[in-house]
């Protein structure tokens, strides 16, 4: 079973044969996020993220890195009086499976769009794979999409989130011979 898995992913990421056909790996995630001191750009904000997971792959943790600008851009997809999208411009991160096997990623690009009036945020990010070990050694050069919901728990005297839950859904699309 775990080896079936294995090659849904490499095949999910880009290890393709000529005669496939798409497949899509869907993995659920929840966890929480909260602002360090790290900074890894000048004018930006970095968040650190610790999810957990299931899907196909089996059950997963996911320890994350992510630089936001300080500054809103304008944005289709995020618009509107209570609106403001975030860009996300750097990060990274190392999923864990059950197994041992590591699975290390970078962001692409992203965003944060805030909506003030409900109170919480749309993120999606791009990774790139970057390497892995165990049953992953050797992948790289992948994609995988992260969609999630982000809420506030716990906020600063000044206002500001200190504490927030992220749920969601990371994908990846490839090809899967039959």
């Amino acid at each position: 079973m775990k080896h079936l898995a294995t090659i849904a992913l490499m095949l999910g990421l880009g290890v393709t044969s000529v005669s496939a056909e798409e497949r899509p790996i869907r993995m659920r995630f929840s966890g929480s996020m909260v602002p360090t001191s790290i900074v890894m750009q000048p004018n930006t904000i970095t968040d650190e993220e610790l999810l957990a997971g299931d899907g196909p792959l089996g059950s997963f943790t996911f320890r994350k890195l992510r630089t936001d600008a300080l500054a809103p851009q304008p944005s289709a997809e995020c618009s509107g009086p209570s609106q403001a999208n975030i860009p996300v411009v750097a990060g990274g991160g190392v999923f864990r499976f059950e197994d041992g096997s590591l699975l290390s990623v970078a962001i692409t690009e992203g965003a944060l769009c805030i909506d003030f009036s409900a109170v919480m945020g749309r993120l999606t990010e791009t990774y790139q794979i970057t390497g892995g070990t165990g049953r992953f050694k050797g992948v790289s050069g992948g994609t995988l999409t992260l969609r999630g919901t982000v809420r506030p728990v716990l906020f600063s005297d000044s206002g500001a989130p200190v504490l927030l839950t992220v749920t969601g859904v990371i994908e990846a699309s490839g090809r899967r011979d039959e």
